[in-house]
């Protein structure tokens, strides 16, 4: 089998460890794109801080092109943190056939928070023969990692997480929606006012792909699809976190004052027919010198069972995720085809194009319909 031909979109922080996993797992590296003027025309593996990659980065706007003139099997795209930010180049890889896996939160499960925008990237997938999923930390430590707990237990009544994460290993794009470095009005006006509304006014937004939702917002959906739960209510509340001290951003640039907001806490609660409700959390802050990354979900039922994860490393587990990703995206069937839909991610002992094999079924396991999980398929 021909080797696995990859182009990385976004040349940040997460790049460097994305371009170098698929590297090392076998990927051929064909093509590098960011909008960075100063990126650009630089070797790939030496703005990331590695080798050289004999890869020259290239302006964005060339990205189409790229694609309909070159062999690319898969796109890894590590830029934004909503769908609608990436509609543009979803949507180029999706109209080109070309295969995309993004860290963008939303797009984890973008079915309930901004259907719009999902349902034109996946039927033009679906046209093309192209796969676009989400996928990274989120896929195993708020997603897989809580339904194989929920598979040792007899009865769940709740589900309680709490993950929290630096913003200052993702970049400025995730600093500023988490509302780091805003006052405390801004941060009221800017991001805590948009859950201010009615169910009936979020729905309108979701409707025309206009609600920001937090990132739990989407894993909660992913998990009440993967369970089998049917929702009834889901609500998200923002919260500052503010400094107690001068605090320095270097992703900002900048020193955040003692009482300013060093990002939020976003609080997602959902109820379900089942009677099961899940309520989740993340953090996302600029930390301060005694703060680190933690990751902590309960069952609670029957059994209970508590998993508490301290200093995972978020930011290279985020990348190994998604570079580990890239053969069942290849298999999966076409469209935006988020991840509750396919096998649970397991390590790669060899090179990635060993696990690539022609896929007839659908890759989910169940009897699916349209309204469970946006194709017609069946096991």
């Amino acid at each position: 089998m021909k080797k696995i031909t990859m182009v990385q979109y976004g040349c940040g922080k997460m790049s460097k460890y994305t371009m170098r996993y698929a590297l090392e797992k076998g990927v051929k590296l064909v093509g590098a794109f960011d909008i960075d003027e100063s990126k650009i025309g630089q070797d790939a593996g030496l703005v990331t801080g590695e080798k050289k990659y004999n890869v020259k980065i290239q302006n964005a706007s060339e990205f189409e092109n790229f694609v309909q003139t070159n062999d690319v099997d898969v796109a890894i795209v590590t830029t934004t943190s909503l769908v609608g930010e990436l509609e543009d180049v979803l949507t180029i890889c999706a109209k080109n056939g070309v295969n995309a896996i993004t860290t963008c939160e939303e797009a984890f499960y973008p079915q309930n928070s901004n259907p719009k925008v999902w349902k034109k990237i996946d039927k033009l997938a679906q046209e093309s023969g192209a796969t676009i999923c989400g996928s990274g930390y989120q896929d195993v430590f708020w997603g897989n990692l809580i339904s194989v707990l929920a598979g040792a237990t007899h009865k769940i009544t709740k589900i309680v997480g709490k993950s929290s994460y630096n913003v200052e290993d993702y970049g400025i794009a995730l600093a500023k929606v988490h509302g780091a470095g805003l006052t405390k009005a801004k941060f009221a006006s800017d991001i805590a006012a948009a859950d201010n509304i009615s169910a009936e006014e979020r729905k309108k937004l979701i409707a025309k792909g206009e609600f920001t939702p937090s990132y739990m917002w989407n894993v909660n959906g992913w998990l009440c699809n993967k369970l089998g739960l049917h929702v009834t209510s889901q609500t998200q509340k923002c919260v500052p976190q503010i400094a107690k001290e001068d605090i320095y951003s270097s992703t900002l640039d900048m020193t955040i004052p003692k009482g300013r907001a060093t990002g939020m806490s976003a609080v997602v609660t959902t109820e379900t027919k089942e009677g099961i409700t899940i309520e989740s959390e993340c953090i996302g802050k600029v930390y301060d010198s005694t703060e680190f990354d933690q990751n902590i979900w309960k069952i609670i039922g029957e059994p209970e069972t508590e998993v508490i994860i301290n200093r995972p490393s978020t930011v290279e587990l985020t990348c190994a995720t998604c570079i580990n990703r890239i053969p069942e995206v290849l298999c999966a069937p076409a469209g935006f085809f988020t991840t509750e839909l396919m096998p649970e991610n397991f390590y790669k002992t060899f090179n990635l194009d060993k696990y690539v094999e022609e896929v007839d079924d659908c890759c989910c396991g169940h009897d699916c319909d349209h309204d469970s999980c946006g194709h017609n398929c069946n096991h």
